[in-house]
């Protein structure tokens, strides 16, 4: 089976991989890139469900995404992946097509971007717990201490903002951060068999047929109205957010390790709270940013772990 990019055997799914300095500092590359291009996603999903059926953003993207991955596929002629690989493949689908988009994007219709981007603060936790749990990665015990108290403060924050409770959004949010993590995780296994930007086309092309139906029926004559800006914003996330950012994303887990790299998760929030002030002139508390900063120095210092 062919690798990406040829630097990294094909492992076994069972096998922890234990990255070479030269690796890790590809990875975590690879893997900033990946987080300045979902750093994005919130603000433009935002803007996009304020005319535009989350339903249609949440599954459309991922629709326009696979048009584009079987472009690439054709191109590069790469072959067809193992029937074993397809039912992993379709747990990467059903976290990264359909849960973490339309979990998020029915969340943007009743919170900020800049609420969502720190309850994704919660993304690096998730994600070494799930790197620990399908990939048998083993960080210290201070990097889930460490962890585990930037999780307190992103929970601590949405209560506040929630005026003491929970609120709706929240637990879809959770729900998204869960499917993000599984997502990344065991995507980040496949890398290591078929490459970086193999997956995400594979993973595409399979979940296509499945969110054609609920894409045709949510278009409607309010989708043709629909703004501009909002059909930039359903751009951005389709080409960059589902398809391009993960090129280098699971390449960089692949490479430099999935609870690592999964830690340059901690810049997302503020990079989208800066892209949410600049695109949608939202209002940004001083305990965004309090929050925001105290996630950055607690998984900074587990980092260490």
């Amino acid at each position: 089976m062919r690798t990406d990019l040829g630097l990294l055997p094909a492992t076994s799914p069972t096998t922890a991989h234990s990255p070479t300095d030269r690796e890790r500092r590809l990875g975590l590359w690879l893997g900033l890139l990946g987080v300045v291009a979902f750093s994005g996603t919130l603000p433009a999903t935002r803007l996009a469900v304020t005319v535009l059926d989350p339903i249609f953003v949440g599954l459309g993207r991922a629709l326009v995404a696979a048009v584009l991955a079987a472009i690439v596929l054709a191109a590069t002629r790469t072959p067809i992946p193992p029937r074993a690989l397809w039912p992993r493949l379709g747990i990467v689908a059903l976290c990264v097509v359909a849960g973490w988009p339309v979990l998020t994007a029915f969340a943007m219709r009743h919170v900020p971007a800049a609420h969502g981007a720190v309850a994704a603060g919660l993304l690096p936790l998730a994600t070494a717990l799930a790197g620990a749990w399908l990939a048998h990665e083993r960080p210290r015990r201070q990097f889930w201490i460490w962890a585990l108290a930037g999780s307190v403060v992103v929970v601590a924050f949405a209560l506040w903002e929630g005026g003491g409770r929970l609120q709706p959004a929240d637990l879809l949010l959770a729900a998204a951060v869960a499917a993000a993590a599984i997502g990344y995780a065991e995507g980040a296994r496949l890398a290591r068999i078929l490459g970086g930007w193999q997956v995400i086309c594979w993973v595409l092309i399979l979940a296509a047929p499945f969110v054609v139906i609920p894409t045709w029926l949510t278009f409607d004559a309010r989708s043709l109205a629909a703004p501009w800006s909002a059909w930039a914003a359903f751009a951005y996330v389709a080409v960059i957010s589902q398809f391009l950012g993960f090129f280098a994303w699971y390449r960089g887990l692949a490479l430099g390790g999935i609870a690592v790299v999964g830690q340059t998760q901690l810049l997302q929030p503020f990079l989208t709270i800066v892209a949410s002030a600049w695109l949608l002139a939202e209002p940004v508390s001083a305990a965004t940013y309090i929050s925001a900063a105290l996630v950055l120095a607690a998984i900074a210092m587990g980092r260490r772990g």
